[in-house]
């Protein structure tokens, strides 16, 4: 719960940037830009960007310990981003 609150934290310090430097019309795409920076990283560690076999090679070769640091990685990075993301939408939506 404290990722996805720090994810929220960080779309509205987003939004605080995008307002001082160009107004609230591109708010948007920092928090946009934001969140994908996170969801991109969830998605490199969680392995879903590799081919099959290689994904099979990892999983092989990795312990339970670093399968689980792994996938706690994944889902704390994609708690980070989903918030911004979805503001990114809502306000994509309101204000243009």
């Amino acid at each position: 719960m404290k990722y996805f609150l720090l994810g929220i934290g960080l779309s509205i310090i987003g939004i605080l940037i995008s307002i001082f430097l160009w107004g609230i019309d591109k708010a948007y795409l920092v928090t946009g830009s934001i969140g994908f920076i996170f969801i991109g990283i969830s998605m490199v560690m969680s392995g879903s960007i590799v081919s099959g076999d290689r994904m099979r090679a990892n999983f092989a070769t990795e312990s339970a310990e670093d399968g689980k640091e792994r996938n706690r990685i994944t889902f704390n990075s994609m708690l980070l981003g989903l918030p911004s993301v979805l503001i990114a939408v809502l306000l994509y939506y309101f204000i243009t």
